[in-house]
């Protein structure tokens, strides 16, 4: 068996989730709600999470833990699945001491895909309303 089938594989219910992220019940499901992790169900409807379920879990409260709402944080996800996310480290590290500086080229292509992505599929831009203050 894989590691990629063993990761896959649900096995958590709820209350061991709850314990391993520190999220609440209502959080997870809310999450679920809004297509951010998709557990696995039994016959009696009980949600069973794999290794990956409680990785992406910890992800999003790290993110939100850092200030980004849940659009942005669904942004963030849509970004690493098409592979365009080129610098992951500037919306992990929110200190701007610490934060690395985008380049010319990088800025330009993700404020194209901003712009491209606003409002489609319900999803909000992560910088809606920001880019006014560039135009005057």
């Amino acid at each position: 068996m894989g590691d990629h089938i063993r990761r896959n594989m649900p096995l958590f219910p709820m209350s061991i989730v709850k314990k391993l992220t520190e999220l609440t019940a209502r959080q997870i499901r809310y999450y679920e709600e809004h297509g951010l992790i998709f557990p696995a169900r039994t016959e009696g409807n009980q949600r069973l999470f794999s290794f990956n379920d409680v990785d992406r879990l910890l992800e999003i409260k790290e993110l939100i833990d850092q200030g980004v709402n849940i659009s942005g944080v669904k942004h963030v996800f849509l970004m690493k699945q098409q592979g365009k996310l080129a610098n992951p480290e500037v919306l992990q590290n929110s200190d701007p001491k610490v934060r690395k500086e985008l380049t010319d080229h990088q800025l330009r292509s993700y404020l194209k895909s901003e712009l491209m992505m606003a409002g489609r599929f319900g999803k909000a831009s992560l910088i809606q309303g920001e880019l006014s203050r560039f135009f005057h």
